[in-house]
Parts: C-alpha cells; sequence; structure tokens
C-alpha cells in the first residue's frame, strides 16, 4: 500500500461544506473563530504554537462553555522541532473518594452519579497550561490569558451552534439544579439568544488570578479555598489539600503503523489507544481497494472499532491499575487474531478478548518554525457536573463519572485515581517528522473520528476539509451505530442489510464529533501548512 505525499491529496474531490481548506505558515484551528484569532493574535506578538495554543485554550472556556470552562482536563502532544512529547492534565479523584464512601450515600451497587460534586475531579486544564507554558513557551504566561480576559470583560455574541446546545441545556433538570449553575450560565432566566451578548465577569476574574500567579492562585491559593469553601457548603467532598497535591504528567505517546505513517496518541487513561486496536485490526485488510464510501468499507471500519472498544472498556484505566498493559492490546499478533473475528457479511456483537501473553473542545496550532500542538479539553458531558463556584465562574468538569463502583475493576474508583477519559488529541507521524496534529471531538466518537478520517486521507486520498466533512457513522454499542442523514442512502441500506441496527439522528455537534486539521506541506517557513476545521460546529482554521 503506497501512502499519499501532501501533493498526491485529491483537491477536486469534496463533500457539501461551508469550508474550504486554509493555507498559512502559522495556523490556528479550532471551533469558535474569536478563540482561532486570539491564538493568531498571541503568535504575531511574537509567540510560538504553544504559547497560540494555551491563549485559545483560555478563550475557549468562554466562547463555548457547553464543552469545557476553567475546571475542565485537559491533554495535549507537543511536537518542539526535535521530539515529541504527551501531556496528560486529566483530573484525579478527592481522597474521600473511596467504594464506600458512594455506598453510603447512593446505596451499594448504584451507578456512578452523572452530575453534581460527586462527579467532580481536580481539574487539570490550567496546571496543563502552565506546563506547557513553562516547558515550551516565548511570552509569559500573563500575556496569554490577555484575549481570554478581555472577552470575559466586554462579551461576545453566542453563536448558532453553541447556542443550540446552550439552550438544549437549559432544559436538562439535573443540571440546572445544582449551584452556582443557573447564577453563571442563565442570567436572564434562559439560554442566551443567538447574537445575545455574554459576559462572563467572574470567570475574568479568575483569569486575572491565574495570570497573576502562573495557576498557583487556583491550586494553592484563592481560588481553590473559594472552591473548597463551596464544596463544604453544597455537598461536595472536595478539599483545599486536594488541589494542591495535583499535578499534570508528562508521559511518552502510544503509537501504531499505518499506510506508511504512524499515528501517536496519548496512553492511559485515556482511549486514543482505541483508534490504535483499530487501525492495527484494518493492517490485516486491504481498505484501500474497497470504494470509499462504499457499504464494505464502513462496515470494516465498525467491525474494527467495536473490537477495540470491546478490549478498552474491559481493560484501560488509570495505568497503576491497569490488569493487561498497552503492549499487550497493540500486539500484531494479537490484533490479526481479533481482525479474524470480522465476518464481511454480518454485523456482531464483540465481547473483550484475551491480550495477555503470560460537549470537548478541540485545537490544534502550528507555527513556522516547525512547532506543532494537538490540544485538547473538556468537561465532558457538555456543562460537566453543573457546578459552578460563585464569584470564579469556575464550571467544573463531571469526569468523576467515568469510573466504575464494579468491585475488581480496574477503572473502579479510588482516592486520587485518574477516571478512563475520553478526550484524546492525536499526532500524525511520517518517517519520523511530523505530519499531521489533528483531534475529533465528541465522547467516544473521537477514535472513531481519528480512524475514519486518517482512513479517508491515507488510504483514499482525500484532502483534510473533505476527510472533515464527509458524513460519519458512530458506534454505541452492541449492534447499535448512527448515521449522518448525508451518507450516500444505498451504503446506510447496505450496512442494514448487514445486521447493523441504524439510528438517524441530527445532532452532529455531540453525536458525530467535530474535528481540527493541520497538515505538514512541507518546510514550514516555505511550503506552510494546510488546515480544515469542522462545519459541524462555529469554528474556524485561521492562519497567515
Amino acid at each position: 500500500m503506497t501512502a499519499p505525499t501532501p501533493s498526491a491529496f485529491d483537491w477536486t474531490r469534496g463533500y457539501p461544506s461551508q469550508r474550504s481548506p486554509v493555507f498559512a505558515r502559522n495556523v490556528v484551528s479550532t471551533s469558535h473563530p474569536l478563540a482561532a484569532q486570539a491564538g493568531l493574535r498571541i503568535l504575531a506578538q511574537g509567540g510560538n504554537a504553544v504559547d497560540a495554543a494555551i491563549a485559545t485554550a483560555a478563550c475557549m472556556t468562554l466562547v463555548e462553555p457547553c464543552s469545557n470552562g476553567l475546571g475542565s482536563d485537559a491533554f495535549a502532544i507537543v511536537w518542539d522541532g526535535r521530539t515529541l512529547q504527551g501531556l496528560n492534565a486529566s483530573g484525579t479523584a478527592p481522597q474521600a473518594w473511596t467504594p464506600d464512601y458512594f455506598d453510603r450515600k447512593y446505596g451499594a451497587g448504584s451507578a456512578m452519579p452523572r452530575r453534581g460534586w460527586d462527579t467532580v475531579t481536580v481539574p487539570g486544564a490550567v496546571a496543563g497550561w502552565v506546563a506547557l507554558s513553562e516547558r515550551y513557551g516565548k511570552l509569559p504566561f500573563a500575556d496569554l490569558m490577555t484575549p481570554a480576559i478581555e472577552i470575559a470583560e466586554r462579551g461576545y455574541a453566542v453563536p448558532v451552534i453553541v447556542q443550540g446546545k446552550w439552550r438544549m441545556a437549559s432544559e436538562v433538570t439535573d443540571l440546572v439544579a445544582q449551584p452556582g449553575f443557573a447564577e453563571a450560565f442563565l442570567p436572564r432566566g434562559r439560554a442566551p439568544q443567538v447574537g445575545e451578548q455574554f459576559r462572563f465577569e467572574a470567570a475574568a476574574r479568575t483569569l486575572r488570578l491565574i495570570a497573576g500567579s502562573k495557576g498557583e492562585a487556583f491550586y494553592r491559593g484563592e481560588i481553590a479555598e473559594a472552591t473548597a469553601a463551596f464544596a463544604r457548603e453544597t455537598g461536595g467532598a472536595i478539599t483545599a489539600a486536594d488541589f494542591a497535591a495535583y499535578a499534570p504528567q508528562w508521559v511518552d505517546t502510544i503509537s501504531m503503523d499505518y499506510a506508511g505513517h504512524t499515528l501517536h496518541e496519548i496512553p492511559p487513561n485515556g482511549q486514543g489507544i482505541a483508534a490504535l486496536i483499530a487501525l492495527g485490526i484494518l493492517k490485516n485488510f486491504d481498505v484501500a481497494a474497497l470504494p470509499v464510501d462504499s457499504t464494505a468499507s464502513q462496515h470494516l471500519q465498525i467491525e474494527a472499532m467495536k473490537l477495540a472498544f470491546a478490549d478498552v472498556y474491559r481493560y484501560v484505566s488509570d495505568p497503576r491499575t491497569m490488569q493487561v498493559q498497552v503492549d499487550e492490546l497493540l500486539d500484531p499478533a494479537y490484533l490479526a487474531s481479533r481482525a479474524k473475528l470480522i465476518d464481511m457479511k454480518r454485523a456482531q456483537d464483540f465481547q473483550a478478548g484475551n491480550p495477555v501473553k503470560g460537549g470537548t473542545i478541540y485545537l490544534t496550532a502550528a507555527d513556522e518554525s516547525g512547532m506543532m500542538v494537538s490540544f485538547i479539553q473538556s468537561n465532558y458531558m457538555g456543562f460537566g457536573s453543573g457546578v459552578v463556584v460563585p464569584g470564579y465562574g469556575l464550571s467544573l468538569q463531571n469526569r468523576g463519572h467515568g469510573f466504575t463502583r464494579e468491585a475488581g475493576h480496574a477503572n473502579v474508583v479510588a482516592p486520587g485515581k485518574r477516571p478512563f477519559h475520553t478526550i484524546i488529541p492525536a499526532f500524525l507521524m511520517k518517517d519520523g517528522q511530523p505530519q499531521m496534529s489533528y483531534g475529533v471531538m465528541g465522547g467516544n466518537m473521537q477514535p472513531q473520528g481519528h480512524m475514519q478520517t486518517l482512513v479517508r486521507m491515507l488510504d483514499h486520498r482525500q484532502h483534510p476539509q473533505a476527510a472533515c466533512d464527509a458524513p460519519r457513522w458512530r458506534f454505541n454499542e452492541g449492534l447499535s451505530i448512527n448515521v449522518e442523514p448525508s451518507m450516500n442512502p444505498d451504503t446506510i441500506a447496505g450496512l442494514a442489510a448487514l445486521g447493523h441496527q441504524i439510528g438517524d439522528i441530527h445532532d452532529s455537534y455531540q453525536d458525530f464529533g467535530a474535528g481540527q486539521f493541520i497538515w505538514r506541506l512541507g518546510d514550514p517557513a516555505v511550503e506552510g501548512y494546510v488546515a480544515a476545521s469542522d462545519p459541524r460546529r462555529d469554528g474556524a482554521a485561521a492562519g497567515w
């Protein structure tokens, strides 16, 4: 199989879209134009791609609060011009979180809560911004917070897609009932309307404290103390000591070779390994020989993804408690044996194998020096836990819902432990050099989106914007999948005939993900990059 070079993309082929590829030497791509422009502003001030990514991420907490906030978690993969490095800024469970704690409060055998304080792990995003700045940044950290502070204080006009999600969230009873939510996000007793100004002065206060202390106020100062006090008042267990004990982790990436390239992902506790497993299974087939939008091609990818999720949901957790190791899950012989389970004539409900040998926002930025950043941060379920710390605009994630209470499971809740995580940045290399920084948002759609878009680009020569625009499917569980209405009706009928149980949904924001892509065309100072931004959100790829 011959992998394409950038010049081998078919630039004439595409799908209905409001977007065109963006070509530039310095690029930021994310799901809101104001945030993308904030990143370009930092680049124009002499910052690098990491500086731009941090500024963009800070702005995204304001302009897309239905997906992320100052209380989010984050992950990143950075190419600094010489090496590839991963950062895990996912939060850890409060020390009070034992299985007994949840048994006493909710009853034995019940599921982990979905909203409220008992879903809030220590937020990692701010610590992630600081860690990235200290290791790679050029500009003072405080300068990177300036665009976000200005947006928070002056306000912005709420865009169409964000408003739709905001309005839907305002109708979720267990969300709006959480302490602080209505005061922060329903300031007129409702969600903002399209084009209506939304100011978040409480968040501006927090951003100024973060800027002035390089994050210390968030973890070991005023913000941490205020959050802990609010938790005590309203039924939470998280403490100032939990915040003070937190630190993000620098990690090596894990990878899988495919079609002459190497896909890199963050290792567990994230689900990026699912994309690697699926690609490792697809390597046992001639995917390029199948028509790109055919039933056979989509069926094969769906079945590979099912097999990947079967193992990921069984084995992936905080790496300190995993009972099966990454190299065992990615072993070529094991993946070949899993590939043999696929029947091209019928859909199946796969179970985990035995490999043992014995609402999220995504952004990417690249600059003409060659630095590239793949960055993702999230509340998890839209507005997350629903808890917002008064006076600080601190909207807290609900990542604790990712734990299980099943005794003996690798992902069982425990003090100081990181839960199973859905958010995953991706990075593509070729012959030891950077090729593409990308990601696709949306719960368990993320590894599915990583695989689907990569197959389109590497096996079928579709350029990044075309691969981003193309109709997607989403595997749920068992035989259940969803497909976008724009998918070829013959392909949909073919999948149904194979036994896939197809649901047609129209909420592309969450259910089919949203991607951002930056592909390196050659020498960044000469040829630069081509970038794409998903039409399923309000965003933009912007460059100069």
